[in-house]
């Protein structure tokens, strides 16, 4: 019952920031300092990425139409549209895929610690705050999906790639990038919760796989805690991503930098305490 309890603190964190420049890798990572589950190591690994997926499903509902080019209600234009979507999240994937793929099982079991997440949340926070007053007076380039080029599309995929380092944030990446490369804020946040779908789903199936290969198999109590996460944290972000939809329509993402430099600096003070 206590391991329930701590899967839904868990899935709650996980959902309000999956989506939000502030890296739910970094905050599972210090809340496990708390509250670590009484399971196994296996286990705990792969809880830890599979619960994401149901923040993933957050998007898959929310955009559903939108990214569906199946839709009956869709003219054949708007289907070849959805099609040049799905395309470009597919380039933007690749670097994680080439790139990230390889280098997973290194980074989980070096660098997930307090210092590394304290630090990566400080420096990107200081990004966010650089960047933002950098473009404040520029206009972008991109300010509709459908503008983006496959080069662009190619690049926050390379931005996406510094997120494998604990505390960087997926999406805190990829708005970075997509920023610095002349896009809106509206199409950074959107595209980021787009190319977040294969590549979450991706690193799910690549961690259950090496659950399994290491001859685990989840217990009753298990499936009801892995469950338990995936539905809070479906919830929760939906939330989230609603509220942040409406956030970026009126205000830019230095309060999220602000947020990250202060609770790094506050991890620091908690280590050197």
């Amino acid at each position: 019952m206590l391991d329930i309890i701590k899967a839904i603190v868990i899935g709650i964190v996980e959902g309000l920031t999956e989506f939000l420049p502030i890296s739910s890798t970094g905050h599972i990572d210090l809340v496990n300092h708390v509250i670590k589950l009484n399971q196994s190591a296996d286990f705990t690994a792969m809880f830890e990425y599979v619960i994401q997926f149901g923040a993933i499903l957050a998007v898959i509902l929310l955009y559903f139409n939108k990214l569906n080019p199946f839709a009956p209600s869709k003219s054949a234009p708007e289907k070849k549209a959805t099609w040049l979507i799905w395309a470009k999240v597919i380039v933007a994937v690749l670097p994680s895929v080439i790139i990230g793929l390889p280098l997973n099982d290194w980074m989980d079991a070096h660098l997930h610690t307090p210092q590394v997440v304290a630090t990566t949340l400080i420096f990107y926070g200081i990004l966010f705050i650089v960047i933002e007053n950098w473009a404040k007076d520029k206009q972008p380039a991109v300010s509709r999906l459908a503008d983006l080029s496959f080069q662009t599309a190619l690049f926050i995929g390379l931005f996406q790639t510094l997120s494998i380092i604990p505390g960087t944030s997926r999406s805190g990446a990829t708005i970075l990038g997509a920023i610095i490369l002349g896009t809106s804020r509206a199409v950074a946040t959107e595209f980021s919760f787009y190319l977040a779908i294969p590549t979450m789903v991706g690193v799910s199936i690549l961690k259950i796989g090496k659950f399994i290969m290491n001859g685990n198999s989840l217990t009753g109590e298990q499936w009801a805690v892995l469950l338990t996460g995936l539905i809070v944290s479906f919830l929760v972000a939906v939330v989230a991503i609603k509220w942040l939809i409406k956030f970026v329509k009126t205000h830019d993402f230095k309060p999220f930098g602000w947020y990250r430099i202060g609770l790094g600096l506050v991890v620091l003070l908690v280590l050197f305490l």
